[in-house]
């Protein structure tokens, strides 16, 4: 019997009920899955936390989630709960957890899902690539950093070291090699998407990518500059598989990929280090949507998915592995039948109607 203990942080507006949908499907999981066992410690963390204390994420909430086998974090932050200098309080705390954590690749689906809503008129041979962004470095390493002149100057420094590039560049790789290619051909690859023909270091970033690469013969590597892919991303994005990037980059790109396959609402992810994982929908809190069960949960649902997943391949646990290939195809299952879906999905089921639908269908 595996054991793992999760850390759930349920955040704010919509994400409380997106991750009490998320219970109630991983409890009709594990139920139905021999040799799994999941245990959970919630948190009180983000933005209503700083309205009623002045703190986003106390230092034993952040400890719990370093302890914890995995982390399953909600959406966090309000718009109208801001820090003195006017920003929100959300990039504080996620920046701290990301560190803590040092979970140093993003992980962002691009999937299809029959069913799902396509902003393209032809989907091709289907789409199915992932966007990996560095996590830790690029231009979001001048957080809290940066520097201002009064009302005349900013600046803020982008960061590209070998340590943090050739680490995401190997998760990239490695990712690739556990997955089918890309839906034209099958080929497994990796493409660098960076700006080299114009900064150093975006040169840099991929020059270490191809030497990553080196140590992966059997999965192909070459390279994009991020306004091409911005526009082959649209065109034929049946010709990727995984795409590996700057953190800024991958920030902007993930949302595009996301809204070619049905929204946030539909998009997971997943932040990867060598020994935690942090995983949580895209979307945002959406607070004029709270507490009237309209929120769509699947991108939560999906994120658990991910952490099974890597739960069950971090420690080579077959029993794990399964639950996440079920309950990813119960997700596919709800979207291909239509009939349980949320608004956002042209639907008029609420959060707790495809919560029951997608544990029947498990």
């Amino acid at each position: 019997m595996s054991n793992y203990r999760i850390a759930l942080l349920p955040g704010d507006g919509i994400g409380p009920e997106c991750m009490d949908a998320t219970r109630t499907v991983l409890e009709a999981l594990v139920h139905n899955t021999d040799g799994l066992s999941l245990g959970y410690t919630a948190h009180h963390a983000g933005a209503q936390l700083y309205r009623e204390t002045g703190e986003t994420l106390p230092a034993a909430v952040l400890a719990d989630c370093v302890a914890a086998d995995a982390v399953l974090l909600s959406a966090i932050g309000l718009p109208d709960v801001r820090q003195p200098d006017g920003t929100e309080v959300q990039p504080t705390m996620m920046v701290g957890l990301r560190r803590a954590l040092d979970v140093h690749s993003a992980v962002r689906p691009v999937k299809l899902y029959p069913g799902a809503p396509c902003a393209l008129k032809d989907t091709g041979p289907g789409i199915d690539f992932v966007v990996i962004r560095e996590n830790l470095e690029g231009l979001f390493a001048s957080f809290g950093g940066g520097s201002r002149v009064g009302d005349e100057v900013a600046t803020d420094t982008l960061v590209i070291t070998r340590r943090g590039t050739t680490r995401v560049a190997d998760f990239a790789f490695r990712l690739a090699q556990r997955r089918s290619g890309r839906p034209r051909d099958g080929k497994k690859m990796v493409t660098s998407v960076d700006k080299a023909n114009v900064f150093q270091s975006m040169a840099f970033f991929r020059q270490v990518v191809m030497d990553v690469a080196q140590q992966h013969p059997g999965i192909d590597a070459d390279a994009v500059y991020v306004d091409a892919m911005s526009l082959y991303m649209v065109q034929n994005p049946w010709d990727f598989d995984v795409l590996v990037m700057e953190n800024q980059f991958g920030d902007i790109l993930s949302d595009l990929g996301a809204g070619l396959v049905g929204g946030l609402g539909l998009g997971p992810s997943a932040e990867i280090g060598d020994e935690h994982g942090l995983f949580q929908p895209s979307h945002g809190t959406a607070p004029q949507l709270a507490g009237q069960n309209v929120a769509n949960p699947l991108a939560t649902i999906l994120s658990a998915a991910m952490m099974l997943d890597w739960l069950g391949d971090k420690h080579r646990d077959a029993a794990c592995l399964q639950a996440a290939v079920t309950l990813e195809a119960a997700v596919a299952r709800l979207l291909k039948e239509g009939q349980t879906l949320t608004p956002d999905l042209g639907g008029t089921a609420g959060t707790t109607e495809v919560a029951a639908a997608v544990a029947d269908l498990l």
